[in-house]
């Protein structure tokens, strides 16, 4: 079994249309996930240094490049820019230790985490006395996309491209760069479509990536410890959802996954469990014919589930992008 779909990138790439997740999966849990995934086909793999599992990543890389079970070229690898790198006097430091933490020579996709950026730390992100994450107000995104470009001619990643961020952000780099973002990845799914979004990033050449595209409980869990409490909906416990899944024979996972491929979006869903993994992966035998295409266009409620609310106080920042 194996990622059967591809999307081409503005730089003439492809990249594998259905990835693995790696968010906030603990070292142990990630390098058993992560080896099963190799395993069971998949060749693209999400990955960012605030996920804190990098170097897991890493050992997991090293094991299966060195038996030769797989080749450098046939793995698709992306890591990202964290809010507390985000200026151009950190990009190349940000990036070279996540590629010394997986232990690869470049990477395939280096993104912007987000659009917003905080003051360096070697820790947690610093807080004022009221509990608000301190704000990097300086950031500016013409000049750390310029050090992001530099990475490219390095050879230090073969794409560059955003995460999380908004049209008029996406406007500006495309203004004022000489590499054109490859990719924009944000939170796509049945509830939040992003069709505007989506299409502009179509219209202007750039591939989208959906995170959490099957919704993310997880995210509950962390908005708690945050002291942010908020109600997240299950995806998968959608009537429509399970009435085509059944009439198909699949899992309403392998539904949601499907549509996004459909939609010419890539998906990285994460799963520590060999048997969804598998599943999320084998969604290539099958279609959505029309008319289940349109009932799922319908389930679309502009809920945002990681509408970053356990950053307190990071609304204020000036390139907050919602």
């Amino acid at each position: 079994m194996a990622c059967k779909k591809f999307l081409s990138l503005n730089n003439g790439l492809r990249m594998p249309a259905l990835g693995i997740g790696t968010w906030r999966a603990p070292d142990n849990e990630m390098e058993a996930a992560l080896d099963e995934a190799l395993k069971a086909g998949y060749r693209h793999i999400d990955a960012a240094p605030v996920y804190l599992n990098e170097k897991a990543i890493g050992r997991v890389l090293k094991k299966w490049l060195d038996s030769t079970n797989v080749k450098r070229e046939d793995l698709f690898i992306t890591t990202k820019l964290p809010p507390p790198g985000n200026r151009a006097s950190c990009v190349e430091k940000c990036l070279r230790q996540s590629l010394d933490d997986l232990q690869l020579s470049y990477v395939d996709m280096y993104l912007i985490h987000t659009p917003f950026g905080v003051p360096e730390t070697d820790g947690d992100f610093q807080r004022h006395a009221n509990g608000d994450i301190v704000l990097d107000l300086d950031t500016n995104h013409v000049e750390t996309w310029k050090k992001m470009e530099e990475m490219v001619k390095a050879g230090l990643t073969k794409s560059i491209g955003v995460s999380n961020f908004n049209k008029k952000q996406i406007q500006r780099l495309i203004d004022n760069s000489t590499i054109k973002p490859a990719n924009n990845q944000v939170e796509v799914h049945v509830y939040l479509q992003q069709h505007d979004l989506i299409n502009f990033c179509k219209e202007n050449n750039i591939v989208v990536t959906a995170y959490a595209p099957l919704g993310s409980k997880g995210i509950e869990d962390l908005n708690k410890m945050a002291g942010y409490e908020r109600a997240i909906p299950n995806l998968l416990e959608n009537s429509d959802v399970i009435g085509i899944a059944n009439r198909l024979g699949k899992t309403p996972a392998q539904i949601l996954l499907k549509w996004i491929l459909e939609r010419g979006v890539a998906a990285i869903p994460k799963s520590t469990n060999p048997t969804r993994l598998r599943q999320n992966l084998d969604i290539f035998d099958f279609t959505l014919s029309q008319e289940d295409m349109t009932i799922l266009k319908g389930l679309d409620k502009g809920i945002r589930v990681c509408d970053f609310g356990f950053f307190q106080g990071m609304t204020q920042h000036p390139e907050f992008p919602w």
